[in-house]
């Protein structure tokens, strides 16, 4: 009996593309050279973070037809790249600003949960044909990750000028949770 549900090309390319680009996030967030700064340590985390949402965006960009997935796709692209932006601007004051060795643990043992369920939930999303679906799913842990990293940061003593960076990441992350939700629902019922 033939299989009748085989990927095509196009999902395996986009597949290949999706876990390259996990594992290099995966890879980056997990040997980022932390410090004694919250602040630092946060944004060397969440650089590679924010990359990984632009390569997957501009992956699904590549294979799927849905103008809704595509618009919010080419918002992730844009909104990714000014918060790397200002990640980048705030990490020369964010490395002066030193904190207690406890907050440093507490901080640290917080992201590495978050870190670890995100990269299985990533891992975990169904694979199949229907691409803008699959995107949508891989995506919804990746932008839970994000807004719990940023919560988690703002309840230490992070620089001043990160500040208004992780209120804008934990709000547009839960904005774009929202609208996942939302076009993976109406996808879903699509079929």
């Amino acid at each position: 009996m033939k299989n009748t549900v085989l990927l095509s090309e196009d999902s395996k390319n986009y597949l290949c593309c999706f876990y390259q680009t996990l594992d290099q996030m995966v890879q980056a967030m997990t040997t980022a050279g932390l410090t004694q700064s919250i602040s630092h340590n946060f944004i060397v985390q969440m650089l590679p973070h924010h990359r990984a949402a632009i390569q997957m965006a501009s992956n699904v960009l590549r294979f799927t037809k849905n103008q809704a997935v595509r618009r919010l796709a080419q918002r992730v692209v844009q909104e990714r790249t000014q918060s790397i932006d200002q990640l980048e601007n705030a990490l020369g004051p964010a490395a002066q600003l030193i904190n207690p060795q406890q907050d440093l643990r507490l901080y640290q043992r917080r992201m590495d949960l978050i870190c670890r369920d995100m990269y299985a939930k990533m891992s975990r999303a169904p694979e199949n044909n229907q691409l803008a679906a699959v995107y949508l799913r891989q995506a919804l842990p990746h932008r839970m990750g994000a807004a719990r990293m940023a919560e988690t940061a703002l309840k230490y003593d992070v620089c001043t000028e990160l500040v208004p960076v992780l209120r804008s990441i934990a709000a547009q992350q839960k904005r774009e949770l929202v609208q996942t939700r939302t076009l993976l629902s109406r996808l879903e019922c699509q079929r």
